[in-house]
């Protein structure tokens, strides 16, 4: 199976699960990787260079799905459109269509950078929260979706879902080292990712893929700094 991955913070419990698994399940061999940013893994697995993926939820659509995602149920801290600034972030179709749906002005900007900017200090709008303060619902950045060996793809998730994965230790330092935060930030960011598609999350997803885009801007960029940076 060729499975795409993204390097991001938000998908490590996932990927330590699927390590755990193919060592469990004798299965290493079967699994094979293409790293890349999630708007070029949407594009492998359209291509079927990839067999599955977690792939923007704007893509979702087109192909077959588990009950897997990628979800914040208020502030994810890791998605910001920043003050000042214009511009999409080229690696995200889903948070770039999402400010234009909530008419949020700034240059979008996600994923770990995104994270230690927050971190750090820096300002902006956290899109998911906008989105849960406008409409109650969670927001669903990407789903695990395939386009071959479904059966076993839907057991995995099955599986997933039902476990509580622990980061060891000596992985939660080096993977806090390369991003420029604390293991305690660390552990903090993850508390905000819910990865199981509720009902709340697929009606959240549905009323995202139906909105149209802001015809004009809503809501400009001003809010107070980070209440998190000293964690």
């Amino acid at each position: 199976m060729l499975f795409g991955s993204i390097r991001y913070l938000n998908l490590l419990p996932f990927q330590l699960f699927l390590k755990r698994h193919i060592r469990h399940n004798g299965a290493k061999m079967a699994f094979r990787y293409k790293r890349a940013v999630p708007s070029q893994i949407n594009a492998s697995l359209r291509r079927r260079e990839v067999n599955a993926a977690f792939i923007s939820s704007v893509h979702a659509p087109e192909f077959a799905c588990t009950d897997l995602g990628i979800i914040a149920r208020g502030p994810v801290y890791s998605v910001f459109a920043l003050p000042g600034e214009s511009g999409d972030d080229p690696a995200s179709e889903t948070s770039n269509r999402l400010a234009r749906v909530l008419g949020v002005e700034g240059r979008i900007l996600i994923g770990d950078a995104a994270l230690q900017y927050h971190l750090q200090g820096g300002e902006g709008i956290d899109l998911a929260a906008e989105w849960h303060r406008r409409t109650g619902l969670p927001f669903v950045f990407a789903r695990l979706c395939y386009n071959r060996h479904g059966r076993h793809l839907e057991a995995l998730a099955r599986r997933f879902a039902r476990t509580r994965t622990r980061i060891p230790q000596y992985i939660l330092k080096k993977e806090a080292a390369k991003r420029g935060i604390t293991p305690r930030q660390l552990l903090w960011y993850l508390e905000h990712i819910h990865y199981g598609m509720d009902w709340r999350a697929k009606r959240g997803l549905k009323q995202f893929l139906r909105a149209k885009p802001a015809t004009q801007p809503m809501l400009s960029v001003s809010v107070p700094g980070s209440f998190v940076s000293s964690l």
